[in-house]
């Protein structure tokens, strides 16, 4: 069994993963971090494992665990890894997004690999650091992947995305409380969404020819889990040659599938898939992405990423089933 530590442990991300690594047949959960909550027991915070776990917080760290778990804010990694020191063994999955641009992925002595299991799994399971891609970055990104491998994206990429409330973290705001959220529905960061980023780099990567623009529009939703990508662009061949390309693309992926079938979120919630749906309409192809933010856009991920880092089987820990009705 190998030992797992997580920092940062009371917020969504931290809860979905301590689910999961609860029920994980090769893990056992060693520490979990919080200096706020230091000395209270975790199903107190995350209130569905009461019965479940007898677990507390700690303010105490364990720098010889096998793998560590970053569930912070985004920009707290790097200040945390500067802070404090852990085993040359300890392998690290960060899911804030310090690490995931090409810029950063050097830090210290350590340096990160993009987690995406689609794009790179081989690199992944060589990794010893991993910077866990973003919710929105994912879907996205699963949804154009084929089209740059098959260096067909040559022109500008359209995105209307939507994410539920979890997606914003556990941090009131004014776009945060139910009253404002509940019957609502608003986009923001239009065009400069920090995802952005890593999405380009990871076109780049399979076409380094693309210069057109990716024009992203996210919205926010008024449910709790989930995120809705529309993404539509040209496309020359017939909605049969789109079909073929993106199945043979994810023939081998563990948890993204094409569906012959239109899409809607309640499919994935609660689970660590992708699915895909492909419509044509005159020269435009239209692909749906969805996924769960809170596991295959990040806690999921993330498990996922460490059964490779450790040679498991891909889907251990992650048979899970959508919440339908």
């Amino acid at each position: 069994m190998i030992q797992v530590g997580i920092i940062g442990g009371a917020g969504y991300t931290a809860g979905e993963l301590i689910r999961i690594l609860l029920f994980h047949s090769k893990a056992v959960i060693n520490f979990i971090y919080s200096t706020s909550n230091a000395g209270n027991k975790v199903s107190s915070v995350h209130q569905d494992l009461v019965g479940s776990t007898d677990l507390i917080f700690t303010n105490e760290i364990n720098t010889e665990v096998n793998v560590l778990f970053l569930c912070l804010g985004h920009g707290n990694s790097k200040a945390f890894l500067e802070e404090h020191s852990f085993s040359k063994n300890t392998k690290i999955i960060d899911l804030s997004n310090d690490f995931r641009l090409k810029a950063d992925k050097v830090f210290n002595d350590k340096t990160f690999v993009y987690g995406l299991p689609e794009l790179q799994k081989e690199d992944i399971r060589r990794a010893n650091y991993i910077a866990n891609p973003g919710c929105f970055a994912t879907a996205i990104q699963l949804a154009i992947l084929p089209l740059a491998h098959q260096n067909v994206l040559d022109k500008d990429v359209h995105v209307n995305a939507v994410t539920g409330a979890t997606g914003a973290g556990t941090s009131l705001s004014k776009t945060t409380h139910f009253t404002w959220r509940d019957n609502n529905f608003s986009y923001y960061k239009p065009f400069i969404h920090q995802h952005l980023g890593e999405i380009h780099q990871t076109v780049k990567q399979l076409q380094d020819d693309f210069t057109s623009e990716i024009l992203f529009i996210p919205n926010r939703g008024n449910f709790s889990r989930g995120v809705f990508a529309i993404v539509y662009t040209n496309f020359d061949g017939s909605l049969y040659d789109a079909k073929a390309m993106y199945k043979s693309f994810y023939k081998d992926a563990e948890f993204t599938f094409v569906s012959d079938e239109e899409l809607h979120l309640k499919q994935v919630v609660n689970t660590n898939k992708c699915l895909i749906h492909l419509y044509k309409h005159n020269n435009k192809l239209l692909i749906t992405s969805i996924i769960d933010n809170l596991l295959k856009g990040a806690s999921g991920q993330a498990v996922q990423n460490m059964n490779l880092m450790f040679g498991f089987a891909e889907t251990e820990g992650l048979q899970l089933k959508a919440n339908y009705f």
